[in-house]
């Protein structure tokens, strides 16, 4: 079993007084199943789980009243051998699109409040026009992602006072110490080679061969272009694909990693994808970096829907979309280019997503001045800079001067902890995860 950090969240739900029924919301092949899973069998004494695709005949339960006594003697008569009993036994109701009762049943299983209800389901298979389906303020949401690098070290075995001994390195801007730092980057390398996701990541932990990674990836990738093909509308389905499997190009091969439609198909146009880039998005396929016109508080309202950057929420679809040489350049670290670059701000990106931070960027046309990724903290601005170098961040300095009320702007580096007398933190790329 992977050591996942959802475990405690799920933990902490278990224990909330009063608690709603659970939404567990995220992309396919993340886990979501495995870890209810186990937490259903080590948390209860009894767990009942309905797979809707599995088993659609269960759909008949929910086909009647919704109250829960009803739905309790419904599955007491479906399934003998539960006790289900109040407190005692979780109730987990697997890929939920499929039974849009038992979605509205979710009220009900929470005004009672005699029963512990998770439900998950692929965001792929939600019909986004029914986004109120779910019923608002009866349930509670947990997001779920591919493994952080966080997450990837554990379960290669590093303590967590390391880690912390790492952390508190980068907060107090010292030395890491040469040694460490050098590991750490091993890691972090194997992790963009490997990818978050857990088939991906546990078979490298088992095996440490690159070739199984590889076909997990890669039969990752087409079940993703199936689901695209499944779910999407007859419309959608063939631009989807394309904008999809464009990003190994747009993120890889150019220097400007602006997301633009004419790599998508040549003379293509917002017009005509705009709306596929929309469906990726909430499919949780890809995430969105959006250019601000300024860096000030609150960047949403400086924030541009037509300029932005496309990176695909796990990096394991990205390493996939190249071939198997690449992996072999990255561990070992001889990659060079377009392509470092861009793995390394795809890297960066991706860590931030997962810690759940909206991501921008700042572009000015005049003066070719760029910033590769800006958060928000504590109601300010964070600058950072990713570079595959330690070279000069011309950019973040001149922010950083005309920007006197930003207190901190990071450049993260294949490199180890430093500041300048501009106040710039020179950080290593894995450092990200502990923004």
């Amino acid at each position: 079993m992977l050591q996942r950090k959802v475990l405690y969240k799920l933990r902490e739900w278990k224990n909330r007084k009063d608690k709603k029924c659970l939404v567990v919301q995220g992309a396919r092949q993340v886990g979501k199943t495995y870890v209810i899973e186990y937490f259903g069998k080590t948390a209860y004494k009894e767990m009942l789980e309905i797979n809707f695709k599995e088993m659609p005949s269960a759909k008949e339960i929910f086909s009647g009243d919704l109250d829960v006594d009803t739905l309790i003697m419904a599955l007491r008569f479906r399934f003998p051998d539960k006790k289900i009993h109040p407190q005692n036994t979780l109730i987990f109701l697997d890929e939920i699109q499929e039974c849009p009762e038992a979605i509205t049943s979710l009220k009900f299983w929470t005004i009672d409040q005699r029963y512990d209800v998770i439900v998950s389901g692929s965001l792929l298979g939600i019909d986004y026009n029914r986004a109120s389906s779910y019923p608002v303020g009866y349930v509670d949401y947990i997001k779920m992602y591919g493994l952080d690098f966080e997450e990837y070290l554990w379960n290669r075995n590093i303590s967590g006072e390391m880690i912390e001994a790492v952390q508190k390195c980068f907060l107090n801007v010292k030395t890491i110490p040469e040694n460490v730092h050098n590991q750490m980057m091993k890691y972090f390398r194997e992790y963009i080679a490997t990818g978050g996701m857990p088939e991906a990541v546990n078979s490298y932990i088992s095996s440490q061969d690159f070739r199984d990674v590889d076909k997990i990836q890669r039969n990752l990738l087409m079940g993703y272009q199936y689901d695209i093909g499944h779910y999407a509308n007859a419309e959608e389905k063939i631009k989807a694909e394309k904008c999809c499997l464009s990003l190994g190009k747009q993120l890889l091969d150019k220097e400007n990693h602006k997301f633009q439609y004419k790599e998508v198909e040549k003379g293509g146009r917002a017009q005509k994808y705009y709306s596929s880039v929309e469906w990726l998005l909430r499919a949780d396929i890809v995430s969105v970096c959006k250019r601000v016109t300024d860096i000030k508080y609150d960047l949403n309202d400086y924030a541009r829907d037509d300029f932005f950057r496309l990176y695909v929420s796990d990096l394991s679809l990205l390493i996939a979309m190249r071939d198997f040489s690449m992996k072999q350049q990255i561990v070992e670290n001889t990659f060079s280019g377009n392509t470092k670059g861009g793995l390394y701000e795809t890297a960066i990106a991706n860590i931030l997503y997962k810690k759940g931070y909206d991501i921008f960027f700042y572009k000015n046309e005049k003066s070719q001045k760029e910033i590769d990724i800006l958060i928000q903290r504590d109601g300010a601005v964070v600058p950072i800079e990713i570079k595959s170098s330690n070279a000069k961040a011309t950019s973040l300095i001149n922010v950083k001067k005309k920007h006197p009320e930003i207190d901190v702007a990071y450049k993260f580096v294949d490199g180890n902890m430093g500041i300048d007398e501009n106040g710039i933190v020179t950080a290593p790329l894995y450092a990200a995860m502990f923004l």
